[in-house]
């Protein structure tokens, strides 16, 4: 049976206006399967490099639906059918943008056949949903890790799920015997998210609160892919809090590894400041998990990402910025 908005609204009625809400779900679920039947794609960049290309238009409005919906330039009426361009534009998903033009409000990103859509160009908003780089080398990291767990996990969370993408890639993994449920602390993370499942046909739980809070029962593997920055801005989607953008990743790996089953594993994909030669951040997890009993691996991924972060105060101190991997396994005597 094909998936629904409807089947989400109870992880949508948090808001302040739960049947607006409802309505975007369905001009969004339209939107997504129109596109789908269009063979729509399109591969999310860095926001420095989205800027330069957009540079490029001077103005332009958009071509083609990759135009409207990846690079979010404004684009006119006629680029979609009329019954759709009418459901959008009784929601909040659609704004003026001039001279008989729109703009849409959010993105559609491809990423191995999944849908996924999130917030437009630029995100600048606090409760923005950003999709990126980040997220491509996350669902590889699933599809590389998941498939070598000793045992195939009964219950995935993909906690700060923010587009859902991790959790969806890791349910086409795992197929229809392992529960997913998707989790975040934004609301508007999780009507994405919810959006998003429901184009991919998949049938997942969704959560809105603190980390694994509002989640009850056995976990056997938990993946994330927090923020990790310091943002001047406190966007969700990038303060990691704490010094450097840390404290959510210890947050995490710490309540995590008190939840899961025995023998259960968390993957978390984030990164660490390093300063004078020092991992600050795997310091901290191995005093996080000393005496505790449980194993890990702890890989860095990529050396240097987000230098122009080093031009900031926050990162006076720091030489480069690492993408790093944890695969934690909780004893199976317990932590």
């Amino acid at each position: 049976m094909r998936a629904h908005a409807a089947d989400f609204y109870d992880t949508l009625s948090a808001s302040a206006d739960a049947a607006a809400d409802a309505a975007d779900a369905d001009a969004l679920l339209a939107l997504g399967r129109w596109l789908q039947g269009k063979d729509y794609t399109f591969t999310t960049v860095t926001p420095a490099t989205h800027a330069r290309v957009v540079a490029r238009n001077a103005g332009k409005p958009a071509r083609d639906l990759r135009g409207a919906f990846g690079w979010s330039l404004p684009f006119r009426r006629d680029l979609l059918p009329a019954a759709l361009l009418g459901s959008l534009l009784r929601t909040q998903l659609l704004e003026r943008a001039g001279d008989d033009l729109l703009r849409s409000r959010v993105r559609a990103s491809t990423l191995d056949g999944l849908l996924l859509f999130h917030s437009s160009f630029p995100t600048r908003d606090a409760d923005a949903v950003f999709l990126g780089p980040d997220t491509y080398r996350f669902a590889n990291l699933i599809k590389q890790v998941v498939p070598q767990l000793p045992a195939p996990p009964r219950h995935v969370v993909d906690l700060g799920c923010g587009t859902g993408a991790g959790g969806l890639v890791a349910g086409r993994l795992l197929g229809p015997g392992t529960r997913i449920r998707l989790a975040d602390l934004n609301a508007r993370a999780m009507q994405f998210a919810a959006v998003n499942a429901a184009l991919a046909e998949q049938r997942v739980a969704c959560s809105t609160g603190d980390l694994l809070a509002p989640i009850t029962g056995p976990i056997d593997l938990v993946i994330a892919n927090p923020p990790y920055l310091t943002d001047a801005a406190v966007r969700t989607y990038r303060d990691g809090g704490g010094r450097l953008g840390s404290a959510l990743s210890l947050r995490i790996v710490r309540e995590t590894l008190r939840r899961l089953e025995p023998g259960g594993h968390l993957l978390l994909y984030t990164a660490s400041a390093i300063v004078e030669g020092r991992d600050l951040l795997r310091e901290q997890i191995e005093l996080l998990l000393r005496n505790t009993g449980a194993s890990f691996d702890y890989v860095e991924i990529d050396p240097d990402v987000f230098g122009e972060e080093l031009d900031t105060p926050a990162y006076a101190q720091v030489e480069r910025i690492a993408v790093v991997q944890l695969l934690a396994r909780r004893a199976t005597g317990g932590a």
